[in-house]
């Protein structure tokens, strides 16, 4: 097995050798087009096509045009191992993506191992930069910093009593332990932290054992699809409790699975929503994506997935390199405040993004995402 994975990466580093010479400048895309997160896929998709589409238009990068290859991971890490493996032997310059942070660990040894840089751009587990992985990157926050968010958010509404439900993954997990550890650093009453199971179309039995610790406040940490079933089956069980969410439930489905009347009043913790980008850059770009999509962007990842293809572009233009050391050196050293559409953009030697990008969220009547003050 060992000399059959040896003769792939070979091969592998053969083909990315032989592509990089060629007249393109591939850049992959690897997101989960299929499975749970599907929507959010096709969003990182739709973003990256149409900046590639864009900046071939321009001339491409160095004279040469950019392809975009996509794979897809299927939101779930044993086939994000595959695809990696695929992308890895492609001839890719570099790698955005993906989405969920266990899916992307799954593959981050993969695009190291072949010197392939790696832009994640909803990945927000604190462990994915502490590894010292030189070619990883990632355009969305980490989950220490959303833990303190989470912990003031709960201070806010003054709950004495506080239920931490997380969905056991390496990003929801997580979560919910920073937030712990905050609460219980002040002193506060965790009275239930425990986990769903993931997928499950019926959560009435979790729901109760949290009813059964009468929390003030539920603090979900999972992802929209459970989100929403959580939501619709507490309204049918008649109990009232606030819920509040992480940055993965930032997601227009989340109201379409739990019905507006549900999902009314939520609250998530979330990076801007795209209808709050408001710099001249962003709104230029949000416009060009309606012309082409006939709508504005559903979610903030897909965004994120297109910053993440905004400065790995621009690391090759200025370095003219697609080597991953030339763009690995000039994002951590050279690129300072770039002007990115989800705000501005610079990375730490880690490979993690400078500065606080998390909002409060509140669901209203109508189903809008509406920030908080």
């Amino acid at each position: 097995m060992k000399k059959m994975m040896g003769l792939a990466l070979a091969l592998g580093l053969s083909a990315t050798g032989t592509a990089r010479a060629a007249d393109t400048i591939k850049i992959g895309l690897m997101a989960p087009m299929t499975g749970s997160w599907a929507s959010e896929g096709q969003e990182m998709k739709k973003n990256v096509e149409l900046l590639a589409q864009e900046q071939n238009a321009k001339g491409g990068v160095n004279g040469k045009k950019i392809e975009v290859i996509v794979e897809d991971d299927g939101g779930d890490p044993r086939t994000a191992s595959l695809a990696a493996q695929r992308l890895s032997t492609k001839g890719i310059a570099a790698v955005i993506g993906t989405y969920g942070s266990a899916v992307t660990e799954a593959t981050q040894n993969i695009y190291n191992e072949n010197e392939i840089v790696q832009v994640a751009n909803g990945s927000t587990a604190v462990r994915l930069t502490e590894k010292g992985l030189k070619y990883f990157f990632r355009t969305c926050p980490r989950d220490d910093e959303q833990g303190k968010v989470g912990a003031n958010t709960v201070a806010k509404i003054g709950a004495k009593r506080i239920a931490l439900l997380h969905d056991s993954s390496a990003y929801s997990k997580g979560l919910a332990d920073e937030i712990n550890g905050i609460l219980k650093a002040k002193h506060a009453n965790v009275v239930f932290f425990d986990a769903l199971t993931p997928k499950e179309q019926d959560y009435s039995a979790i729901l109760t054992k949290l009813k059964a610790a009468s929390p003030d406040v539920v603090f979900f940490t999972g992802y929209y699809p459970e989100a929403g079933l959580l939501l619709k089956q507490k309204k049918q069980m008649g109990w009232n409790v606030p819920f509040i969410g992480g940055d993965a439930i930032n997601n227009p489905d989340l109201v379409k699975i739990a019905g507006k009347e549900a999902a009314a009043g939520f609250e998530f913790l979330s990076p801007p929503v795209p209808a709050d980008l408001d710099t001249p850059e962003a709104k230029a770009y949000l416009a060009a994506y309606k012309k082409a999509y006939g709508g504005a962007p559903a979610s903030i990842y897909g965004v994120l997935a297109g910053d993440g293809f905004r400065v790995v572009v621009k690391a090759i233009q200025e370095t003219k390199s697609t080597k991953a050391a030339d763009i690995r050196n000039y994002l951590v050293n050279n690129l300072k405040d770039f002007p990115g559409y989800t705000g501005k953009i610079s990375f730490n030697q880690k490979g993690d993004r400078v500065g606080e990008l998390y909002r409060v969220y509140k669901v209203d009547k109508a189903g809008n995402f509406v920030m908080q003050k």
